[in-house]
């Protein structure tokens, strides 16, 4: 093609009487809509059985509340996430991962303060096997003393590479200007913690904690959700027991107020991090304060992103989104930036954050986010994978494919004025507080002009 015919983006999205519209979303068939089963197994483990038959795969989660207050419960639950799958009474470690590796299946663990959770993925004519797999591990598994020093002297590298990171030193930072000692701190845990964790310890952990009475079992895909029931009573129903999984205690509700600025010497970027009670996913003003935190900072047209990235160049990335921990709602704000500009990007963020409740979202505003939020939506459930991780996060507050359903028609009543007004209510400067980690001796001084800015501790 000439050049005398190549025409720019910018012509391409123009028309002769002004800018190409964005057409609006056309009716969306939701994957929750499609056929599901909602129970309880014998041994109290909730089902969501999902059928998704686009391709013949079935994606697996398993959600097992996994709170404890002991000091090394942290250490030793991530020796047992590592360890859970490397055996149990029936099958040594190569025989778990040949099993898998035969249905075309893949199963892995991971622990937060939260939960132990398992995520698997098989060919759906294989999930027999991976659901021998699974019962098999619940039931049997050995935490051979071999594998408990093997992995546990990986785990101890990774900790000591993670604790080196900017992102964990601010989470952790922020944690505990929320949280102060609550269990949901303890994300990281010590790596002289993990040196000291013993088989016998792991394998108490799981005979107290790893049980299915309080827990969730996500399974979507090529499945006929009324069969499955049957089949997963088979092989899981050896897995029981009176107890019920442990949960998190509640968290204490955020007052907003103090940014802590966390000293890390020698630092030439900062992290800023703020944080604010929000309303869970049940509540009726949900929808409202999502296109809400959507205009302030939720996606990349944002007005958080126009004024720190795009106008300012403050930093590469600004965000704000949600976080939901049981039945807690909070909503963040993350950005890095250079030392120069920490001062200045925290000063436009909270000037961004008031002009939000004084200058309230437009009407081209409102309706861009409520299609961004829908459309996302679709996106995100148009997958088995995406549906299944969808499914387990509602999973955790008790709820199901009917509140995947029922969203995109609470997002399209939402007025402008409700999400003005959720502006006000929820996203007001002094509702937030926060930490910023980075290099004290260049920041205090701009930083604590700013107000409401104390100088902490150092990280460790």
């Amino acid at each position: 093609m000439s050049s005398a015919t190549h025409r720019t983006a910018e012509e391409i999205g123009r028309t002769a009487t002004g800018p190409r519209p964005v057409p609006p979303l056309g009716e969306q068939r939701f994957a929750a809509d499609l056929s599901h089963v909602d129970t309880e197994l014998s041994n109290g483990l909730r089902v969501l059985a999902v059928r998704k038959a686009t391709v013949p795969l079935v994606e697996l989660r398993v959600w097992i509340p996994f709170a404890g207050t002991d000091v090394l419960h942290p250490a030793t639950a991530e020796v047992l996430a590592e360890t859970l799958l490397t055996g149990t009474a029936r099958r040594d470690r190569i025989a778990v991962d040949t099993e898998l590796a035969l249905i075309g299946g893949d199963l892995g663990a991971g622990v937060d303060p939260e939960r132990l959770i398992l995520n698997g993925t098989t060919l759906a004519s294989g999930l027999p096997t991976m659901l021998d797999v699974l019962g098999d591990v619940f039931t049997g598994a050995s935490y051979a003393d071999a594998e408990v020093a093997r992995e546990r002297e990986r785990l101890i590298e990774r900790i000591a590479v993670s604790r080196t990171q900017p992102r964990t030193i601010a989470r952790e930072a922020l944690q505990k200007q929320r949280y102060g000692d609550h269990p949901a701190v303890r994300e990281v845990p010590r790596a002289e913690d993990v040196a000291v964790v013993e088989p016998e310890q792991v394998r108490a952990l799981h005979t107290a904690s790893v049980l299915p009475r309080g827990s969730v079992l996500v399974i979507v895909g090529d499945i006929d959700p009324e069969t499955i029931i049957g089949d997963l009573e088979k092989a899981l129903g050896g897995w029981a027991s009176d107890a019920t999984a442990a949960r998190l205690p509640a968290l204490p509700e955020l007052s907003g107020g103090n940014v802590l600025l966390v000293p890390r010497s020698g630092a030439v970027q900062s992290q800023l991090r703020l944080s604010a009670q929000t309303v869970p996913r049940t509540h009726p003003r949900y929808a409202a304060v999502q296109m809400a935190n959507l205009v302030f900072g939720g996606y990349f047209s944002s007005r958080l992103v126009e004024n720190i990235r795009e106008d300012k160049g403050y930093t590469y990335s600004a965000h704000s989104g949600f976080e939901f921990t049981d039945q807690n709602a909070v909503v963040n704000i993350d950005a890095d930036t250079a030392n120069d500009a920490t001062a200045a990007a925290l000063l436009e963020t909270r000037y961004e954050l008031g002009r939000l409740g004084m200058v309230p979202p437009t009407a081209e505003e409102v309706e861009s986010v409520r299609q961004y939020a829908i459309g996302s939506l679709v996106t995100a459930t148009s997958s088995q994978t995406g549906l299944a991780g969808q499914l387990t996060a509602l999973a955790a507050t008790g709820l199901g494919p009917e509140w995947l359903a029922e969203h995109p028609a609470r997002l399209a009543e939402v007025t402008a004025e409700e999400v003005a007004q959720a502006a006000l209510d929820y996203f007001a400067p002094k509702r937030f507080s926060g930490v910023v980690v980075g290099d004290a001796e260049l920041l205090a001084p701009k930083l604590t002009a700013l107000g409401d800015v104390t100088v902490g501790a150092p990280a460790e």
